[in-house]
């Protein structure tokens, strides 16, 4: 009897200890559904027409991916959310293109099924909810990357001369000129022969034949300098500065990404906070994904699969304090998402701690920073010390001269000696 007591007690406290925990805020960001290729090179024997809606367009396969995630999502704050959609709630933001728009609508029918007076129509289940948006020319929040930084395009340059970029392409060379020589492309490189598997991946996921050329370790070693790509875009080389420049900078009212997510989440764990809103949804692209999980420094390497998910959740503590967790769904057949932690703190991460351990890749004035440096280079040395020379050679000339015209007997009066009269 004693013993049961004990175990009791010991359950009772480590209840008190746990605490309950309270989920207060919510960011979502996905890529979109399966598509169509963006693009096909010269030589493909499929190109755009072959595509019942063009290139770039969300897939019925694609939709079907998001309408399943978008259960998944209800299913998983299901108690959070209100059972019907509550406008004060949700808000959902994509990029202005087609595949995106379509994925965040697709999702949203998973999401929030229409119940009761939100039928509007009998035999039609769903309803309309506004997914926002603004022109391609003024993203700044989830197009990546951002081309008007002429810093970020200074470190490209210097990533392509770092010493795994150099290693990388020798060992490749051959490789990627015969993909050249195959497509017909004019030029390839590590940065551009990603959309070669982009385009062979699309086909082959739609039943489409590939050429002889295109075997299993060509696709291979297509995937691997595909999956370089994009580690090189964010990382590889300078990865905090290129977070700076590019997944994490807040301007004006929308801002880079991983600034925008910290600022909502102060916002509702501050004390005052009497926001309605629990859930941002940010529906994107493969390197918006890759742009937020590099500032993170959680990015796995590969490009995100269609419809992957990165779930940041805040959570307040009995004891009043708040907590973040990070949870990453790239896998569909897997019940639930991998957790995934900052580095530096545990899966549970305290807000303050979060905030601390993502400040550094998140700039002070984007503007200025994305600004190229007027540094010396060793020809300016040069040229400048050839200026000041020259300088120096005519002032040590005109010095002497002024010496030389000083010891010449002045031209004016001087008094005439009559020899006669001596």
């Amino acid at each position: 009897m004693e013993s049961c007591f004990l175990i009791f007690a010991f359950f009772f406290a480590f209840s008190l200890a746990s605490g309950e925990r309270t989920l207060k805020f919510v960011t979502v960001l996905y890529r979109h559904g399966d598509r169509s290729p963006i693009k096909a090179y010269p030589t493909d024997p499929y190109q755009e027409s072959n595509w019942p809606q063009g290139f770039g367009q969300l897939s019925q396969e694609g939709m079907r991916q998001h309408f399943e995630l978008g259960h998944f999502l209800r299913k998983r704050y299901t108690g959070f959310l209100s059972e019907d959609y509550e406008r004060h709630e949700v808000f959902i933001r994509s990029t202005d293109v087609d595949r995106t728009l379509m994925s965040a609508e697709v999702n949203l029918a998973g999401l929030f099924p229409p119940n009761g007076t939100e039928v509007f129509q009998p035999d039609l289940k769903w309803h309309p909810i506004p997914v926002h948006t603004v022109p391609e020319d003024k993203e700044m929040l989830l197009s990546f990357p951002l081309e008007n930084c002429p810093r970020y395009r200074q470190l490209m340059n210097e990533t392509e001369k770092s010493d795994i970029f150099l290693n990388m392409t020798d060992t490749y060379k051959d490789f990627i000129e015969m993909v050249r020589n195959k497509t017909g492309l004019k030029a390839a490189s590590i940065e551009t022969v990603w959309s070669v598997h982009d385009t062979l991946f699309c086909e082959a996921k739609h039943g489409m034949q590939p050429p002889p050329w295109v075997t299993p370790d060509v696709m291979e070693m297509l995937r691997v300098l595909k999956d370089f790509a994009f580690q090189i875009m964010f990382g590889v080389y300078k990865r905090k500065e290129k977070c700076r420049l590019q997944g994490a900078h807040l301007l004006a009212l929308t801002g880079l990404l991983l600034e925008q997510i910290i600022k909502n989440l102060s916002t509702a764990a501050a004390s005052d906070s009497k926001q309605e809103l629990k859930m941002i949804v940010y529906s994107a692209h493969d390197t918006t994904v890759v742009a937020l999980q590099e500032a993170l420094n959680v990015f796995n390497g590969l490009q995100p699969p269609y419809a992957s998910c990165h779930l940041i959740e805040l959570y307040q503590e009995e004891n009043g304090s708040f907590s973040v967790e990070m949870f990453y769904r790239n896998d569909s057949s897997v019940p639930e998402p991998y957790a995934v932690s900052l580095p530096g703190c545990s899966q549970r991460c305290l807000l303050q701690d979060f905030l601390n351990l993502t400040h550094e890749v998140i700039p002070q004035d984007w503007t200025r920073e994305c600004q190229i440096s007027k540094e010396a280079t060793d020809t300016e040395i040069i040229i400048g010390l050839a200026v000041c020379g020259c300088l120096l050679f005519l002032l040590l000339s005109l010095l002497f001269v002024v010496l030389c015209r000083r010891r010449e007997p002045l031209a004016g009066y001087s008094h005439v000696i009559n020899e006669s009269d001596s």
